[in-house]
């Protein structure tokens, strides 16, 4: 950090005093004989500057320029013009102007207000110079204005050029005199700006020689007298970001990096918005972030080519050539080193230009005074010699400063033919700069456009793709409430079925038990007759009539038995063949999910009537444990008759069972009871969830011969 010097100057009635850390104050009491008008009006104009209104105080500057001043007002109202541009980083303006205020300080009659505004003058041209990297000539600058300030003691002066003249050995990399002269300046405890502005500088050598523990102790310092001169705070953050960077706490530094710039932006500070925006060009050079490091570099190119720094300008060179290397774009790279070497050139080259027309002045100026000191010698002894020689000695000066001013008139005439053609180069590479640019932010908005799409797009899909499981699901339940309401009504239509089966089982329970009665009753009472008559057969002589009457009642016995057989045969049989009672009683229970077949339907007709009856019931049997365990919903009934064997095929499509494990119930124990008087034989085959298949084979020729032949009889 650099400081600008607070100065009063009582004859001329103008104190100065700005820097960069801070408001960039200046402050000026104009001459007693200066008009009551214009002084007003200068006033005016500082107090501007020193609030922060620097446009309004430029302003009123300028119609100041257009009028008539005295010659006090003149240099104020220059100083003003030049601390002006230099606050505002332009820096050729504010050495134009500081020139011109330099100029008129042959109006100053007195020689100490002289020196001071010589001393002023020297530190805005030694910081414009630094500004622009040319250290030598800020060194110059610096040197003359401690010489001008120890001629006439000024102390304050003294050390504000001491402390630009270690921020310049800083830039040489010479840090151990730079350390020297900012130890130095701290012993002075009259300005605090020159005490905290050399505390943040010996945190940057620190900083620079590795020491971090040293550079954030002077830094913490700093920071505690900065208060609220957002210059420093601003500097300090951004060197502080630089040690968290080389300790590898990028995250940190990035974060204070964007603090500093902050402030920069927010306040106007060109030179330290373009170093923030470089280190955080680094970063995101170490992160391999290359294209937002280019952006920032290149962004950072454009303010310094603005503003004339061409250190900067070589640097930000540099590292567009070394990210164009990565990418392995060798033209780019080409034209970026041509372009960091030409500015390396122009900065060597003005330097060089500086020192030799310099170097010329004050070879002649010792010539010219080599021939005054020879002409006094041979003119010592004759006065009216040494008054003519004294003559043309003026006229001699006089010339001396014509020719000097003839060509400082030339240089100024050259430096601006090439500063402008600087300056063109500059436009043609900023408007080159800025259409690569917006080449770069419209692919950047194309991108974004697409990105966004592609966000709002994959969403819908989403929706879409939910939607239509949605649909799915719900057609899904859908089915699955229908086969529930299905299996609800199958389940009510069998149980209905069950209870027709159960008043069926239940009337067959009525039937034995009429049977039993008819049988006791009937049958019976008729052998007990037949008991008591052959008992008294015994006592009585044989008869002829009783043997009749023996036999009778043996046939009426006979009859009244087949009679009752007769009787428990249910009427479906009687009335309708036995193939079509299976098939409605099949229909009744399943309907449309039963297959019923039978070959031959004429000859399983003629089957034996009892023989009909029990392949009916065993039917009926294996439909009821169908509907109670197998949880089917279709059967399927064949009944063949061939080779003199009646097979009965009955499958179902329930849950299955395994026959070995399974324990086996009432229902096929009186299958098999059944099957057991015909000589009939039972298979089971069934699975888990496949289903069951049972088959009945009876062997039924002579039932079938013998039923023929009793009908035919």
């Amino acid at each position: 950090m650099q400081k600008f010097v607070l100065i009063s100057i009582y004859l001329l009635s103008f104190c100065v005093y700005a820097q960069e850390m801070g408001g960039d104050k200046v402050s000026v009491k104009v001459k007693k004989e200066t008009s009551y008008k214009e002084k007003a009006r200068i006033d005016k104009a500082f107090h501007f500057f020193n609030n922060n209104q620097k446009g309004k105080a430029y302003k009123i500057a300028h119609r100041l320029l257009k009028k008539k001043l005295d010659p006090h007002s003149k240099v104020n109202t220059y100083l003003l013009l030049s601390f002006y541009f230099n606050s505002s980083e332009l820096i050729d303006s504010s050495m134009f102007y500081g020139r011109k205020a330099l100029r008129h300080k042959k109006f100053v009659k007195n020689d100490s207000l002289q020196s001071k505004l010589s001393a002023i003058v020297y530190n805005l041209f030694a910081l414009n110079e630094n500004r622009k990297g040319l250290s030598n000539e800020s060194k110059k600058w610096h040197l003359k204005g401690i010489e001008a300030a120890q001629k006439y003691k000024e102390e304050n002066l003294y050390y504000t050029h001491t402390h630009g003249l270690a921020h310049v050995y800083m830039n040489m990399s010479d840090y151990k005199k730079a350390l020297e002269l900012f130890e130095q300046c701290l012993e002075y405890k009259e300005d605090e700006e020159i005490t905290f502005g050399s505390y943040i500088n010996m945190g940057i050598i620190y900083s620079l020689l590795k020491d971090f523990k040293a550079s954030n102790d002077n830094f913490e310092k700093a920071l505690k007298l900065s208060k609220e001169r957002y210059y420093a705070i601003g500097t300090i953050k951004v060197n502080l970001a630089k040690n968290y960077e080389e300790l590898n706490d990028l995250d940190k530094a990035f974060q204070l990096n964007k603090e500093g710039l902050e402030i920069a932006e927010k306040k106007g500070y060109n030179k330290l918005a373009i170093e923030a925006r470089l280190n955080i060009a680094n970063i995101y050079l170490k992160l391999k972030e290359h294209k937002d490091a280019e952006l920032m570099f290149s962004l950072s190119l454009v303010n310094a080519i603005e503003l004339g720094y061409l250190n900067q300008q070589e640097f930000i060179y540099e590292k567009l050539k070394e990210i164009s290397l990565i990418k392995k774009d060798y033209k780019s790279a080409f034209q970026f080193a041509n372009r960091a070497y030409s500015v390396k050139d122009s900065i060597n080259k003005l330097q060089k230009d500086k020192e030799i027309n310099e170097l010329e002045v004050k070879y002649k100026t010792l010539q010219k005074e080599k021939e005054i000191k020879l002409l006094h010698k041979e003119n010592y002894n004759k006065k009216l010699a040494i008054e003519n020689q004294n003559e043309a000695m003026k006229n001699l000066r006089l010339k001396q400063e014509i020719e000097e001013k003839i060509n400082e008139n030339k240089i100024l005439s050259l430096r601006n033919a090439s500063e402008k053609k600087l300056n063109e180069i500059a436009i043609l590479k900023k408007n080159q700069e800025i259409q690569e640019a917006e080449l770069v932010r419209e692919k950047s908005i194309k991108n974004i456009i697409l990105y966004s799409f592609l966000i709002i797009l994959i969403p819908v899909l989403g929706l879409l793709v939910i939607y239509y499981q949605k649909l799915q699901a719900q057609s899904e339940l859908n089915r699955k409430q229908e086969e529930i309401n299905n299996e609800k009504i199958s389940s009510l239509i069998k149980d209905q079925e069950l209870k027709v089966i159960k008043a069926s089982i239940k009337g067959q329970n009525k039937e034995r038990k009429h049977i039993a009665q008819e049988l006791h009753d009937s049958i019976g009472g008729n052998l007990a007759a037949i008991k008591l008559k052959l008992n008294s057969s015994v006592k009585e002589n044989m008869k002829s009539d009783f043997l009749s009457e023996l036999n009778n009642q043996i046939d009426y016995t006979y009859e009244e038995v087949r009679s009752i057989s007769h009787n428990l045969i249910p009427k479906q049989f009687n009335e309708n063949n036995f193939c079509d009672v299976l098939e409605e009683y099949t229909n009744s229970i399943w309907g449309s999910n039963s297959s019923f077949s039978v070959y031959p339907r004429e000859k399983v007709n003629l089957l034996k009537k009892e023989l009909q009856i029990e392949i009916f019931k065993i039917i009926k049997e294996l439909t009821t444990n169908t509907i109670k365990h197998a949880q089917a919903t279709s059967i399927e009934l064949q009944l063949n008759l061939i080779d003199g064997a009646l097979s009965i095929l009955f499958e179902d499509n329930g849950v299955g069972f395994v026959p070995k494990s399974s324990h086996e119930g009432i229902g096929f124990s009186n299958i098999k009871s059944r099957l057991k008087k015909f000589n009939g034989v039972l298979h089971i085959d069934s699975r888990l969830n496949r289903g069951t298949i049972i088959n009945i084979e009876i062997p039924v020729t002579k039932e079938v011969e013998y039923e023929v032949n009793h009908q035919e009889a």
